[in-house]
């Protein structure tokens, strides 16, 4: 299979050129390409970035197929530009063990869309009172390696030490969701003026901060590997900074999420549960602090958190509804309109939050890679100066759970290529 494409910008950079792809890697790229080519995606100038990888995306399956599946998601995921998605492992039964990871893996293969890496859970059931067969997920033909309990907090420091110590021995990481459970009794918005004014029970900044500020230490007494999900407050990164000018820049690393960059909790006004996500949106302060964290390193990538629901687990009354949000098919959109427009990033800085730092952070060798002859054609070519307005109905998840639902976002993807094949196009998913 011969792909080219015309006319396009590698980071964005110089003269469009045309590049190549024979098989499942870049063969060539120079100007006025000529090639028997099996297809030819016109780029029109667009930008060509290494596929996008997100550590932090919620399937669902087995267990909530009517809120998304494994096939849904990776259609998703293929049309936001992704190439890898690691799905997390709150699913039903819990991906505790090499079973279920196998399922997810095997399921991931069959779709074929992008690759399905599952996440291990740390705990038995996410209990937080047992560590789950980590050394078993890790040698199944899964080969998991980021291990999670993400929806609840690892708050016993002795098990979260020995998460640490054991996932060390095979080179694994332990992606923590920081939440001290005894701060957050029901919390339902981020504590201070606004939640005070609404009525809404306060979620305090430092249930986030302590454990976060408790797991740098462990980590750097275990030389065990953390990755802190969904940074959400300004605390968090200068915790985060403070710890990595100390030497814990190769054992910590950090992700941000599309909806922490750009909303807060003044969108909590109209009660709509579309807004309820955990962590909750914080204030414009925050939100600040974390672009620029993002763009200095500080926090490392991008992740979506991206949590599909059923209707009925949003379409109800604030206190009852379910956290989450959907990411995939406007990371893009956002990273753009807080990151690029704002001069934050130029599109070498957006491959390094969306590809390349998250494809480090998990171990992935064949994603997040230059854009180079030889290299993988993993690729995601993008419109930057395209504007388009999200409707959660045409989105590819079978939730519709968007907080942003009739935005224009800036910057759109053209097209996905996994391992050189076309696996979205124009708006549509190819198979």
């Amino acid at each position: 299979m011969r792909v080219l494409l015309k006319d396009v910008r590698p980071y964005g950079e110089g003269e469009p050129v045309d590049v190549l792809v024979e098989g499942t890697t870049i063969a060539e790229i120079g100007a006025d390409l000529s090639a028997d080519a099996d297809e030819i995606v016109q780029g029109g100038g667009a930008v060509v970035l290494p596929g996008f990888v997100d550590l932090h995306t919620h399937l669902r399956e087995p267990g909530r197929e009517d809120a998304e599946t494994i096939e849904t998601g990776s259609m998703a995921a293929a049309l936001g530009g992704y190439t890898a998605v690691f799905a997390m492992a709150n699913t039903d039964p819990v991906a505790d063990n090499a079973v279920i990871v196998e399922h997810v893996w095997r399921r991931g293969r069959e779709v074929g869309l992008v690759d399905v890496h599952p996440v291990g859970a740390v705990t038995v059931g996410l209990a937080g009172e047992k560590l789950a067969e980590l050394g078993t997920m890790r040698h199944s033909s899964a080969e998991v390696r980021v291990f999670s309990d993400d929806g609840k907090c690892v708050h016993d420091p002795l098990l979260m030490r020995r998460a640490l110590e054991y996932t060390r021995s095979f080179g694994g990481l332990v992606a923590q969701h920081a939440e001290e459970p005894r701060l957050t009794v029901g919390a339902q918005a981020h504590e201070g003026p606004n939640a005070a004014r609404l009525g809404l029970a306060g979620w305090p900044a430092p249930a986030e901060e302590s454990i976060v500020a408790r797991d740098c230490l462990l980590a750097a007494h275990t030389g065990g590997t953390l990755h802190v999900c969904h940074v959400s407050t300004a605390g968090t990164a200068e915790l985060l900074r403070f710890f990595k000018d100390r030497g814990t820049d190769g054992t910590v690393s950090a992700e941000v999420t599309p909806h922490h960059l750009l909303l807060t909790d003044e969108r909590l006004e109209t009660y709509d549960p579309v807004n309820k996500v955990n962590p909750p949106l914080r204030t414009d302060d925050d939100a600040l602090a974390l672009r620029r964290a993002l763009a200095d390193g500080t926090v490392d990538c991008v992740a979506t958190d991206h949590a599909p629901h059923a209707a009925q687990d949003k379409d109800c009354e604030w206190s009852a509804a379910k956290p989450g949000m959907l990411g995939l098919q406007t990371a893009l959109g956002i990273v753009t309109r807080t990151m690029v427009r704002s001069g934050l990033l130029d599109w070498r800085g957006v491959a390094r939050v969306l590809s390349e730092r998250p494809a480090e952070i998990a171990g992935l060798t064949g994603q997040g890679r230059p854009i180079a002859v030889g290299e993988p054609a993993n690729l995601a070519l993008v419109d930057p100066d395209a504007e388009w307005t999200v409707r959660a109905a045409e989105l590819a998840s079978l939730g519709q759970n968007s907080p942003f639902e009739g935005m224009r976002l800036p910057g759109r993807v053209v097209a996905t290529l996994l391992r050189g094949s076309v696996t979205a196009h124009e708006g549509k998913v190819r198979r």
